[in-house]
Parts: structure tokens; C-alpha cells; sequence
């Protein structure tokens, strides 16, 4: 509860490696945070209260017991996401809203597919996506204008999938050395 007196200059907080399961209702007050570091805790899902720090650009859930992700969870400002090493399965439609993401790591989670409204996220440049259940990439991912880090290595399709000039998708690439029409 202390940190709600310094609520008007906080803008980085970081409570990694604690017990904890939940915020306080009152989390929204924090309102010029725009850094939150949540990793290696006891959270089973992403709690509401983040999408009311409307100035939050980078959210870390690394390593937490997050199963499931929300509607409209997340305040709109995200650049960088960092849900790896959860439980996670889906991810909301909602995600697409979230037009100033940049870097989404998910890697090491039970995720089969991305919801189709990502492809709205036309400011990607890097997605993680290593150690899932993913069956596929979807087309729209690999035509992301500022994409150029892919990783997806560990994923149902990986084991199967060789390219005819060698290049595997077990593999992290450049998407920059991905020939699209590999992928039709």
C-alpha cells in the first residue's frame, strides 16, 4: 500500500519474485506507470486492474501460472508483452487492439494458435513463440510490415516442416529469410 504514496512519480515497478496472486483494486491509481515487472509469481491469470494504468507500455508475467488471458486485459499503450513461461492456451481477440505492440514474448506456453485480429498489430517487430502447441504460422504474421524477429522452434509443426532450400522452421530466423511463398 506504500507505493501509492509515490503514486504520481512511479513509472517503473518492479515485483518480481514474490508470492504474489493478485493487486490491490485500487492498482488503476498508478497512473504514469508505464514499466511493470510481475515475473516469478503466483498468478494464475493476468488481473483486470492492468488495463486501468492507461500509460503502461512494457508488462512482464514471465513465469507465473497464468492460464488464461482476458478481454481487454491490457491498456491500449502496450509496446512490450512478456506473458513466456505460463500455462497460457489462447490468447483474446482483444489483442488486436493493441496497435503500439512492438515485442510479444510467448514462448513456453500451450498456445495452438494466434487469434486472427493480431494481424491489426501492424507494429510487431519481434514475436516469440518457441515451445508452443502451434500447428501453424499464420500467413498474416509473416506479412507484418516491421517483423523481422521470429522465433517459433519447439512447436507441433516444427518436427515436420523442412523447407526445400534447408532452412528449417525449428529454427529462430530473420523473417527477412523467410521466402513467403513457402507458406501458402
Amino acid at each position: 500500500r506504500e507505493i501509492f504514496d509515490i503514486s504520481s512519480d512511479l513509472e517503473v515497478l518492479d515485483l518480481s519474485d514474490n508470492q504474489l496472486t493478485s493487486l490491490p483494486a485500487d492498482f488503476g491509481r498508478l497512473k504514469n506507470l508505464k514499466i511493470l515487472f510481475l515475473s516469478n509469481n503466483r498468478f494464475d491469470h493476468i488481473p483486470s486492474v492492468i488495463a486501468d494504468c492507461k500509460n503502461l507500455e512494457m508488462i512482464s508475467f514471465k513465469n507465473n501460472r497464468i492460464a488464461k488471458v482476458a478481454e481487454n486485459v491490457f491498456p491500449k499503450k502496450i509496446r512490450w508483452l512478456i506473458l513466456s513461461h505460463n500455462q497460457i492456451q489462447s490468447l483474446p481477440v482483444s489483442m488486436g487492439e493493441l496497435d503500439s505492440l512492438q515485442k510479444v514474448a510467448l514462448a513456453g506456453n500451450n498456445i495452438t494458435r494466434l487469434p486472427d485480429s493480431m494481424a491489426a498489430c501492424r507494429n510487431i517487430e519481434l514475436i516469440r513463440l518457441s515451445a508452443n502447441e502451434l500447428k501453424s504460422v499464420p500467413r498474416w504474421l509473416l506479412e507484418l510490415p516491421r517483423l523481422a524477429w521470429l522465433s517459433i522452434a519447439g512447436n507441433d509443426f516444427c518436427e515436420t516442416t523442412e523447407q526445400s532450400d534447408g532452412f528449417s522452421l525449428a529454427d529462430e530466423v530473420r523473417v527477412s529469410d523467410v521466402n513467403l511463398a513457402d507458406f501458402d
